[in-house]
């Protein structure tokens, strides 16, 4: 295990009227190298988002615009950690974000959904009193094959995306 000690590398991305969170674990190695969310070419996450919202992800400012419009804010539970590859299972010497004071700036936020069983699990055990709205969805990464990106849309569209 690597154990230089990684702080996140860039802010959350939310807007004053932001209606859902979703939390990722912490960025991949791509994701530090594009200092940007789910940057890495094969993840499904923004193919998902577009599919659901019709939005073009073509560049950066198409990303921010398409979670603007439709009221998603972006952040990762991890603040800090150590770890030798991208997998959340490689991920040690956890420190997390402070979800809680974020949610007390931004009280429009009603839902949190997690893009990982990591997310989830570090979320339920630092803030799991906090009464909120929350919602596990499949992971959006290529590493996730057991379903299939059509089923990971329906199932974003159905539990997470707010409807315009």
């Amino acid at each position: 295990m690597n154990n230089e000690i990684l702080e996140h590398p860039f802010e959350p991305i939310i807007f004053n009227d932001s209606e859902i969170l979703i939390l990722g674990s912490f960025p991949s190695i791509d994701s530090f190298d594009k200092s940007f969310y789910y940057a890495h070419p094969r993840n499904q996450f923004w193919k998902i988002l577009s599919n659901i919202t019709g939005y073009p992800i073509n560049n950066r400012d198409q990303k921010i615009w398409l979670l603007k419009r439709s009221k998603i804010a972006l952040w990762d539970m991890v603040s800090s950690c150590s770890r030798d590859n991208s997998l959340d299972s490689s991920l040690e010497n956890i420190e997390v974000n402070d979800i809680s004071s974020l949610l007390d700036r931004y009280p429009t936020i009603n839902k949190i959904a997690f893009t990982g069983r990591l997310a989830e699990k570090l979320y339920e055990i630092n803030f799991g009193y906090l009464d909120i709205d929350r919602v596990y969805l499949p992971s959006p990464s290529s590493a996730y094959a057991k379903m299939s990106l059509e089923k990971k849309i329906v199932i974003y569209k159905d539990k997470a995306i707010p409807r315009e």
